[in-house]
């Protein structure tokens, strides 16, 4: 064979068989072994490296977009990371009082997990750090662990991080994205709403000044400021009802004050966001002016500087104590970030990869843990910003770590006259708009189940708490669908005039046949229902005295587990000893292939036919030719 032939094609590796037809003991033969083998090597190593490079894209998706950054997204990210980053500073500091930790925690939620979810993250746009949710589930786990563990509060919420991470991360490697589905949407929605009028509830003691010995219980807030009603700060009043009505009306404001200055869109613009961050400046700037902090609760001195590497307490029992409601945490947060990130998705026509925000979120909780902060999690509010400042890569959230930095090496001292009662009206604000009961009215009419679940899901919130409330909210989802499942539709079909069509009875004007029954089962035939099943079909049967053959029409019939196979080989059985044959058609591959691996087709005392068409052609005993 010519050597010429044995030259690469189109950069395939050459075959061994090949390379052996060289003759090694001429000189220029072996030399072109070599050559030859080097290149084969060479393009393997150029194809390994190239794959290398997807995937360390696909891990770190930050390298593939500074590959493909352009100059003119550099502006948009700069503006969009400075406006967020004035948003989320006074949000910080209020969500950090929320979860019962000192103010500087909330900012430190902001530097690292931040950075880490940028890198990360397959969103572009989603800003991660303190949330209210997850503020919410910290100080409801660790106010009932505190006194037993010698009030170690901030230890124990870093731990709390640590956890949440190892478990994201967990299920990240077991590549369980798909979890987005454990919560069903009248179960996240009864939720969102009963959290919001809990943190409403618990942050009435902050906007009228008056101390209660727990606000996480709404009963007990309640009670505790009825009770002391007489001891109300005038002070914190003015404060926090004056902050509330601002930040009510602060974005019309600042929108008609943003057009009259020539700006286009004024209503959608960012800059209507910042009320926050200017009744913070104000309040600050008048408790200070008229030297008021002796006379109402304001946050007092924060910490300059960066935060310090610290490890969080490796106690098993606390470990053990903490990991259900870190699962819940963690589980809720990614839920939360999931559904922020696949809705600005959808807004500029990217994609999200819902195992990769399993990672991203795992690390940015993990460097919470390490860096004295509390679980953090895809914030609503500020992403929203961030997407409306125009924020085309993550590099927006980098641009806001740093101004959260600035904030705390040069700025922090500024918050030492800051009110808790505007810190408090701020956090009413913000989760205000997460009150949501429209769609309970709506699912009435189209599926009172999701209703009743997202009713009964919000009442158990409110009144066993967030973590039994939210469990038992899921149970009772569960319940409901099994309940539902277990009550399969079976429906008779029949041909939809001279078409090859099957549609029901009840809803249009079939064709018959006088000796076959087909019935349509609407379910999965699982152990729930194959006692259902079974009864109906055996009661349809005998309820028509011509039937000769039952024909199961299995279209929507997705999975049948062990126990609805063996409730077809008794209800096949019984058929049979009523002169009756069962028949199944239009069962799909996945299904198929699995009952090939039974009995049921060599036991089956009639047919499986491809359709429910060819089925009534064979048993009426019209000609269908070879397609049967």
């Amino acid at each position: 064979m010519p050597l010429a032939n044995l030259t690469p094609h189109r950069q395939q590796p050459l075959p061994l068989r090949q390379l052996q037809l060289i003759d090694l003991a001429d000189d220029n033969g072996c030399s072109r072994f070599l050559r030859l083998y080097s290149a084969q090597n060479a393009m393997r190593l150029g194809l390994r490296i190239r794959r290398g490079l997807r995937d360390w894209r696909r891990v770190v998706p930050l390298v593939g977009i500074i590959g493909d950054y352009q100059r003119s997204d550099f502006g948009h990210d700069v503006m969009a990371g400075l406006i967020v980053g004035m948003v989320t500073i006074p949000q910080a500091v209020a969500y950090a009082l929320l979860a019962g930790v000192p103010p500087q925690s909330g900012l430190y939620a902001c530097l690292l997990p931040m950075v880490i979810y940028a890198v990360f993250g397959s969103s572009k746009q989603l800003v991660v750090g303190p949330v209210a949710i997850a503020a919410l589930l910290v100080t409801a786990t660790v106010s009932e662990l505190a006194p037993r563990y010698s009030e170690a509060y901030l230890g124990i919420t870093t731990l709390l991080c640590l956890q949440v991470g190892l478990l994201l991360g967990a299920l990240r490697i077991t590549k369980m994205g798909g979890l987005v589905t454990l919560l069903s949407h009248p179960v996240i929605s009864g939720f969102v709403n009963a959290a919001a009028i809990l943190i409403i509830i618990s942050q009435l003691p902050g906007l009228t000044g008056v101390s209660v010995d727990d606000n996480t219980n709404p009963s007990s807030a309640l009670t505790g400021l009825l009770q002391q009603m007489s001891l109300m700060n005038p002070y914190a009043i003015v404060f926090g009802v004056g902050s509330l009505l601002f930040l009510s009306v602060s974005r019309p404001l600042i929108s008609r004050l943003l057009h009259a200055l020539g700006v286009t869109a004024a209503q959608q613009h960012p800059l209507t966001r910042v009320g926050p961050m200017i009744v913070a400046m104000v309040a600050t700037l008048v408790v200070a002016t008229l030297d008021l902090q002796s006379n109402l609760a304001t946050v007092g001195a924060i910490p300059t500087g960066l935060p310090q590497l610290t490890i969080p307490p490796m106690t098993l029992e606390l470990w053990l104590e903490l990991l259900p409601a870190a699962l819940i945490i963690a589980i809720v947060s990614y839920v939360e970030s999931y559904s922020i990130g696949t809705t600005l998705a959808g807004r500029s026509n990217d994609r999200i990869n819902a195992n990769q925000e399993l990672l991203a979120l795992g690390l940015a909780n993990i460097g919470a843990g390490f860096t004295g902060a509390y679980p953090v999690a895809g914030s609503f509010s500020r992403s929203s910003v961030n997407f409306a400042a125009g924020a085309r890569t993550p590099a927006s959230s980098l641009v806001c770590a740093v101004v959260v930095v600035l904030t705390l090496v040069f700025a922090a001292n500024l918050f030492v006259s800051l009110p808790n009662a505007v810190l408090a009206a701020i956090v009413t604000t913000s989760v205000f708009g997460l009150i949501d009961f429209s769609k309970i009215r709506s699912n009435w009419d189209i599926y009172r189940d999701d209703s009743v679940t997202e009713l009964a899901t919000m009442a158990l919130v409110l009144v066993l708490g967030v973590e039994l409330g939210l469990l038992a909210g899921v149970a009772l989802s569960i319940a409901l669908f099994i309940r539902n499942s277990s009550q399969p539709n079976i429906t008779q079909v029949g041909r939809l005039g001279e078409s090859e069509q099957f549609r029901s009875v009840k809803r249009y004007a079939v064709q018959l046949h006088e000796h076959i029954l087909a019935l349509r089962i609407d379910e999965n035939i699982y152990f729930a229902n194959a006692g259902q099943i079974e009864e109906k079909l055996l009661r349809r049967v005998a309820g028509r005295q011509a039937t000769k053959h039952l024909l199961l029409v299995c279209n929507a019939v997705n999975h049948i587990d062990a126990t609805g196979l063996a409730m077809l080989l008794r209800v096949n059985q019984k058929l049979q000893r009523s002169g009756v044959q069962l028949h199944c058609s239009d069962i799909k591959g996945p299904l198929t292939a699995q009952l090939e691996k039974t009995e049921l087709p060599t036991v089956l005392s009639g047919e499986i036919f491809f359709t429910a068409d060819q089925a009534f052609k064979s048993l009426s005993g019209e000609q269908c030719g070879a397609s049967c």
